[in-house]
């Protein structure tokens, strides 16, 4: 049997319980702004505890607020709720009771853990200042963290510095990973619908197929990183949809297409957006055909601040030593919306590692992945060791 992961010795003591409420969410998934039933369970908890708590941010959200002490400092810890709209194929005991509905990307553990936290940072009041625990709805793909500071939420719970965790597959478990700077990538979407003259496939020289001219879209869209972007930068263009005709004797009227956009640097995500407005209305005057070209902005590219970024680390390094730490950190060219909070708020979004291999290796966003309650208590220490550090008057830059 595997040793227990570091952890507090009194938040390891009520892991079966906190396990158990993982497991509840797990098997009881609500996507983005339906998360009624854990939000409930949230609030009961936290109130339990005794927090101050607050409902109805971005619908569904909860924040809960402990204060201890005199001083006016305030840290945000953020943990997000929603599922995915997908099939769990798991088969354990504990796999989601929903169809089409699955927590594929450990919302479930992340809620557990700042849970534990919350529990413990009551029961001990070990600091001085003021800590909002902020469980936000609608992560995956609905902009939660924006709604919430759209509603208010700085001007209601303001913060000197945010922090937020995600679980990491891929990264042995319980070991830790924070990049500064841009350590994940902006994600935004574009429609492209090609407008031309539908007409019969055998007789083309009457129609303006749309076909071809998307064709000739995607293929040209895809020089933009290879010859717009700097080699050292990073960008993303993914066609994941090209939509048109029913019968292959019919050249239809219009075509579509669907894009997936990533940058690792702001002046890249301007650069990525204005070249495919370009190359997508160019290619289809070749072709005699129109464009309309719908780009929406969703998440901008998560900016971890260095001085927050080194005192996490440390947090860490003090905490486990050199080898609770990922050597070598990456950025991710995936996208999360905490970086909303980031662009108002310095902090920083730390990684802990779900596992190699075996159940814990599994991707997230996969139907057989599942969150390593191994990492539970682990991850609820660290939201506790940070909290009593940033609250016990050390001064950072801000």
């Amino acid at each position: 049997m595997n040793a227990p992961l570091p952890a507090l010795d009194a938040i390891r003591a009520h892991d079966e319980e906190m396990v158990s409420i993982r497991r509840q969410i797990h098997s009881n998934p609500e996507l983005g702004y339906e998360e009624h039933a854990t939000s409930d369970l949230v609030a009961e908890r936290l109130g339990r505890w005794g927090w101050t708590v607050h409902r109805g941010l971005a619908g569904t959200g909860v924040v809960g607020t402990l204060r201890v002490g005199d001083s006016n400092r305030r840290i945000g810890l953020r943990a997000d709720m929603d599922a995915l709209p997908m099939a769990e194929t798991s088969g354990r005991p504990w796999a989601s009771k929903v169809f089409g509905k699955m927590h594929a990307c450990g919302h479930d553990g992340h809620t557990a853990m700042l849970l534990s936290a919350a529990r413990h940072l009551a029961a001990t009041r070990n600091f001085d200042g003021v800590v909002h625990a902020v469980f936000q709805p609608a992560e995956e793909g609905l902009a939660g963290a924006k709604r919430m500071l759209d509603e208010g939420f700085l001007d209601l719970f303001p913060c000197d510095a945010m922090f937020g965790m995600h679980n990491a597959p891929g990264i042995p478990e319980g070991q830790f990973m924070a990049m500064p700077g841009y350590a994940m990538a902006s994600g935004d979407l574009c429609t492209i619908v090609v407008k031309g003259v539908g007409g019969h496939g055998a007789i083309p020289q009457y129609a303006v197929d749309p076909v071809v001219a998307g064709s000739a879209i995607v293929l040209a869209i895809q020089t933009i990183v290879s010859r717009n972007v700097a080699p050292l930068q990073t960008g993303v263009v993914t066609v994941g949809a090209f939509l048109a005709g029913d019968a292959p004797n019919v050249i239809p009227g219009t075509a579509e297409l669907r894009l997936r956009i990533s940058a690792m640097h702001p002046d890249v995500r301007d650069l990525l957006e204005r070249r495919i407005k370009e190359i997508a209305k160019a290619q289809a005057e070749t072709f005699g055909a129109t464009v309309e070209v719908n780009y929406v902005r969703r998440y901008p590219v998560l900016n971890n601040s260095a001085d927050h970024t080194d005192f996490c680390t440390q947090v860490v390094l003090d905490w486990l030593g050199k080898d609770g730490l990922v050597a070598k950190p990456e950025p991710v060219t995936a996208s999360e919306d905490f970086a909303f909070f980031l662009e108002k708020v310095p902090g920083c979004y730390i990684n802990i590692g779900n596992g190699v291999g075996g159940d814990g290796g599994c991707m997230v966003h996969n139907g057989n992945y599942d969150f390593n309650d191994r990492v539970l208590s682990t991850g609820a220490t660290y939201w506790v060791k940070l909290v009593e550090r940033w609250l016990a008057h050390v001064e950072i830059a801000s």
